[in-house]
């Protein structure tokens, strides 16, 4: 499936590069840019993009202000949020307005790719430097946790989970699902990343905690 993607960055250079680089990903599909908060509402409402990467930080108007209007001009949009800042106060605002991913500038494209594959997918994903605001909020909330492996870990990283839970090495857990070794470590870095899991322990412990695996 492809996901057509929408690019809101006020920096002509930022955004030529983000638009270079989301190309490289073979089920992207561009769908509109915008430099400022008026120019985004109109690209939602012309484009109506699956996914639009939204930089809070626009001129003409706040970014989070401009994400209420995008989502209602465009409802079945879901915006991840790309920031330089990951202070409490914009990520709730941002969350608040209807944001369904926040990436930080901070962190490396495959965050972004990651945020943008979730967001199409129903799902949330939030960068590791902002994903402990959201679970403070949701324990707070009396709410699931936003990053239960079920909901932001993707089939293929939940199977890989399931495998080092139940004791199978990188390369015992390849040899399972017919994938490279290499391949397993990928998603083992990428679990951890969403996950905030430092070590293989800390994975196992997380995913029985929340009844993945036998333990």
């Amino acid at each position: 499936m492809r996901i057509r993607v929408g690019l809101v960055e006020d920096h002509r250079i930022v955004r030529e590069g983000l638009r270079a680089l989301l190309a490289r990903e073979a089920d992207f599909e561009p769908a509109g840019e915008a430099g400022t908060a008026a120019e985004a509402v109109e690209l939602a409402g012309r484009e109506r993009p699956d996914v639009l990467v939204l930089d809070v930080g626009l001129p003409g108007g706040s970014g989070v202000d401009a994400l209420k209007r995008i989502l209602a001009a465009s409802p079945r949009t879901k915006v991840v949020v790309l920031s330089m800042h990951a202070a409490e106060s914009v990520v709730r605002a941002a969350l608040r307005a209807g944001a369904v991913g926040y990436v930080t500038k901070g962190r490396g494209l495959d965050d972004l790719v990651r945020a943008v594959r979730a967001a199409a997918a129903g799902q949330s994903w939030f960068s590791p430097d902002v994903a402990g605001i959201v679970r403070e909020d949701s324990v707070r909330a009396g709410i699931q946790d936003p990053l239960d492996p079920f909901v932001v870990l993707s089939a293929r990283e939940r199977e890989v989970l399931a495998l080092l839970v139940d004791g199978k090495t990188s390369k015992e857990a390849a040899n399972v699902l017919g994938i490279s070794e290499r391949t397993v470590e990928g998603h083992r870095a990428a679990i951890r990343d969403k996950v905030g899991a430092r070590t293989t322990a800390d994975l196992v412990r997380y995913a029985l905690e929340r009844g993945l695996g036998t333990g």
